[in-house]
Formats: C-alpha cells, structure tokens, sequence
C-alpha cells in the first residue's frame, strides 16, 4: 500500500521536522500525557503515559501565542465554570498563568445556557493578534423527542483576548446556525478561517451526519461561518486535530473513535477537501500507515523543531516496553 501523502523525499528538509501529541489516555481521563512523532504518522508514548503536569484537567489544547510562549488550556470538569490557562517557554515546565469565568447568563441570543463549559480550545491568530477560545456548553431545550437532548443542546461559544488576561465580553455564539457542535478547532489557512467540528446530533435517518467530524470556513477569525460540509469521518468520532504534513503539502486530520478504542486519520491537499481515509492504529503493524499509543483520547498536536523533540525525549522518555 502506498505512503500517505504528505512526507519527505530523502535527502529534502522537512518543512515540520518533528511533532507533540500533548492528550489523554482511557484509563487517564482528563490528565495530560505526552507522545511525539517525526513524520505525524507514527507516535511514541513518552514518559510511559505518566502525566507530564500534575495539575491539570481537561481536554489539553496548547497553541504558541503573541510572545512565543506556549499556553495551555484546561478545565476541572463540564460543572466548573472557571477555564485555566498555564504558559511555557520550553513545553516541559508549565506555570498557571490566568483564569477566565465566562458569564452563561448574557450570551446574546442564548438565554436558556446551562451552567456548563466543556472542552475549551485556544487558538492564536496571528493576523488579528487575537487569542479565540472556543468551548461547548448546553442550554435548556424542554420537551424533545430528539435523541440524547443533553448533547443535541450543545452549542459552541466563544470569545477573544490579546493577552488571555482580559477578555471580550459576554462570549458568543461562533457559529450561527441552530446544529449541536462540540469539540470546534479554528484554524487560518491563507486568508479564510476554518472551524472543524463535530456534529453533536444522534445520528438517525433523518439526521445521517450525527456524530461526524464537519469543515465550515469564514473570511473573519469570529464568523460567520459557512454551513458545515459533508462529513469527513465515519459517524461515532470526535476530538478532531490537526496538523500539516512533513513536507507542508498535505494536511493531516485524526479523529478519536471513542472511548478511547482507536483514531482515525484522513488526508487532503486542501482544508476543503476531497478527503482520504488513511488504514492504520489498528495494531497490526505491518499494514499500519500510522499508529498511536494504545488507548490514546482527546488531545491536540502541534509541529515542534527536533530540538525541542529530543529535548521532551530526555526529559520524559520513551517507554521501550510500551507495545506501540
């Protein structure tokens, strides 16, 4: 079977020389693990899963911000309201730096929101110098015959900072048309904006694309963004992120099947498709295009330099009898 796309011929610099899966583990939910790769396709469990920052809970999402350094972000559970953010220079050492306290009760034009935040997710634009932090939280639906009305209620929420020291307010609504979405990413390609989600509705026959991952796109980091695409992934997965191949030529998209069973992969030239599915972490090496440690859950990755991979290397290193 052929390589998926994307990697570097012999004798060419890579554009991303290596990468850090900063996520959980299904018998570690909500702590902070790490796994790195060379290539974005084959992973190593660092530090035999023991988590690299005691403190934090949540669903970890890091991105490099306004001053080079690395900010994290987390939350205790879906009850806690207050979303916690820690820096770093070096991605080993993490210092707690703020904590946000979004206000549920003046969103505009979503006044049933329940006391819930769930999954925040930070992003740095560079073009605006903005930080957007997205999240999901629920709101009161009453009577419904739709499926799962708790997770059918989710919406995604926003809001933006210079600084991740002060913050727009009231958040609001990022996306503009009525779907359950959690797990939103934002990422800039060129000049267009993409938020990747998951599509939150119980699949049906009257609702096919539930629990799928979706591409919508906006010319602004705030919306609005268009309706979502076709979905990209089978149904039942979630925890989309994404990273640009070695080469910078193709853009690689994996997805959890949850609860922590496996993750799927897929491939495009362009965030706008078409998409390809990419076999693999199935354990079953010698047909394997990509592996990940056992039972790996939500996360992000981000492109390091080697440097900083055989930095994070010495200081959590490989498990030699971790079985990927």
């Amino acid at each position: 079977m052929p390589d998926p796309p994307g990697q570097v011929d012999a004798g060419v610099a890579p554009k991303h020389q290596a990468y850090l899966f900063a996520h959980m583990l299904r018998d570690a939910y909500g702590k902070m693990v790490y796994s790195v790769s060379t290539d974005g396709l084959k992973w190593e469990l660092l530090n035999g899963g023991v988590p690299v920052l005691e403190d934090y809970r949540g669903h970890p999402d890091i991105c490099q911000g306004h001053d080079g350094r690395y900010y994290l972000v987390g939350n205790r559970n879906d009850k806690s309201l207050q979303i916690h953010f820690w820096v770093s220079e070096d991605l080993m050492e993490w210092t707690p730096f703020s904590t946000y306290t979004p206000d549920l009760n003046s969103v505009p034009g979503y006044p049933d929101a329940l006391p819930r935040v769930g999954a925040p997710k930070l992003y740095f634009d560079q073009a605006s110098s903005r930080y957007l932090l997205t999240w999901h939280t629920p709101h009161r639906m009453g009577s419904t015959e739709i499926p799962e009305p708790y997770w059918a209620s989710q919406r995604t929420l926003s809001t933006t900072s210079r600084d991740l020291i002060t913050f727009e307010q009231p958040p609001r609504r990022l996306l503009r048309w009525e779907s359950a979405t959690i797990d939103t990413l934002v990422r800039r390609v060129g000049d267009r904006y993409f938020a990747i989600i998951k599509d939150e509705r119980y699949p049906t026959t009257d609702w096919p694309t539930g629990k799928t991952i979706r591409i919508c796109s906006s010319d602004s980091l705030t919306g609005p963004y268009t309706d979502p695409g076709p979905p990209i992934s089978p149904n039942f997965r979630e925890a989309p992120t994404l990273i640009s191949s070695p080469n910078g030529q193709a853009w690689y998209l994996y997805f959890e099947q949850y609860p922590g069973v496996s993750y799927g992969l897929t491939t495009a030239a362009e965030l706008d498709g078409p998409w390809v599915p990419v076999f693999g972490d199935t354990h079953h090496k010698d047909w394997d295009k990509y592996r990940l440690p056992e039972g790996s859950r939500h996360g992000c990755m981000l492109p390091i330099s080697m440097s900083q991979h055989r930095a994070l290397r010495q200081v959590f290193p490989v498990d030699r009898d971790e079985p990927n």
